[in-house]
């Protein structure tokens, strides 16, 4: 992260172009061979600051409160995820801006972001499951011990290196790294790779929502609104919500809709 937050400063401060790897390094105080230990590209550095503000709004959902309906969570999650001051400070905001800005223009840094949201989207999908069988609420308990709320960003997973820590052959794992181990463990800590971890549902309401909000920043990303206010992302994304009125969050009618595992 400490990497992460030195590449966005030069990026802000230069532009993507004029940064090389070995100016991130520095401004990073460690060698270029330590950069290469955790990312392959200057672009890939930032990709911990895409993937911790997704993580946070995937978290947010899963610690709304239990009698919220699926709706309902995710507007709670928004409120508390894109509104300056709740998550994120107004001057952050800022730089998020100019980020996904630079993706837009950038196809290297374009392909970083696309696949921090695709991973959102996965554990999204995960956590509506959660919601659906009732298998965490905020403070609960689930098989092996995890208490709802409890970071997943650094969560040791069978198998797996925490974010910044040496794996075989040298490599050191990133947050994507760890947010795709946690979707693969599944909350009762099984291997969960060979199986779906949400059913068709929930994939689908989470790619719904992860689109109603990640449109709502990148259009906000465009203009020159203030982060606050109602052209800000967290008003926008309410509104792409508030369309889809009638949307079945809580399920499918099971005619003509496949069962899980069809």
């Amino acid at each position: 992260m400490d990497i992460a937050r030195a590449a966005a400063g030069l990026f802000v401060s230069r532009g993507l172009r004029a940064t090389r790897a070995e100016d991130i390094a520095q401004a990073a105080g460690i060698a270029p061979r330590t950069f290469y230990r955790y990312f392959a590209t200057k672009e890939e550095a930032v990709a911990p600051l895409y993937a911790a503000g997704a993580q946070r709004w995937a978290e947010a959902v899963r610690e709304a409160p239990a009698e919220l309906s699926v709706r309902e969570a995710l507007e709670h999650a928004v409120r508390h995820t894109l509104t300056p001051g709740a998550g994120v400070s107004a001057a952050s905001w800022e730089w998020v801006r100019t980020l996904i800005r630079l993706a837009d223009s950038s196809p290297a840094l374009g392909k970083v972001w696309a696949e921090v949201c695709r991973d959102s989207e996965r554990v999204l999908g995960e956590v509506l499951r959660e919601r659906a069988l009732g298998e965490r609420g905020p403070g609960e308990r689930v098989p092996g011990g995890q208490v709802s709320g409890e970071p997943v960003l650094g969560e040791r997973a069978p198998g797996a290196q925490v974010s910044g820590e040496r794996g075989p052959g040298g490599q050191v794992s990133g947050e994507r790294e760890v947010m795709e181990a946690r979707v693969a463990r599944g909350a009762d800590g099984a291997d969960n790779v060979a199986a779906p971890v949400a059913g068709a549902a929930q994939r689908f309401a989470a790619a719904i929502a992860s689109a109603a909000v990640r449109t709502a920043v990148e259009t906000w990303v465009a203009g020159d609104a203030r982060a606050s206010g109602p052209e800000g992302p967290a008003e926008l994304a309410l509104r792409n919500l508030g369309v889809l009125e009638g949307f079945p969050w809580e399920g499918f009618p099971q005619e003509g809709f496949p069962r899980e595992g069809e």
